[in-house]
């Protein structure tokens, strides 16, 4: 994101974050994806001890709060952790 203008959340997106962050599991989900550039959904999956289908939820409610952005490629899925909605959310509430 170019520097000078913050990125601006909606009310609504910002309850979906809010709403992500709330399970211990997805921020330990968003820690692993943005412990890297790009990561590969397999990669993540081999360090979650869940089903295919639970880290599958997890990672639409990540995707939907708009915390993450998923790249397909055929049947792999690769993630990268969306800094600007991340910073946007935490420079929020800084000013509560």
């Amino acid at each position: 994101m170019a520097a000078g203008k913050p990125k601006m959340l909606s009310k609504r997106q910002r309850e979906l974050i809010a709403k992500a962050l709330s399970d211990p599991r997805r921020v330990e989900i968003l820690k692993q994806i943005g412990s890297g550039n790009c990561v590969a959904c397999g990669d993540i999956r081999a360090r979650q001890d869940v089903s295919a289908a639970t880290l599958s939820h997890h990672m639409k409610e990540l995707e939907m709060a708009g915390l993450i952005e998923i790249a397909r490629e055929g049947k792999y899925a690769n993630l990268t952790l969306r800094r600007d909605v991340l910073r946007a959310y935490l420079d929020h509430l800084a000013a509560i």
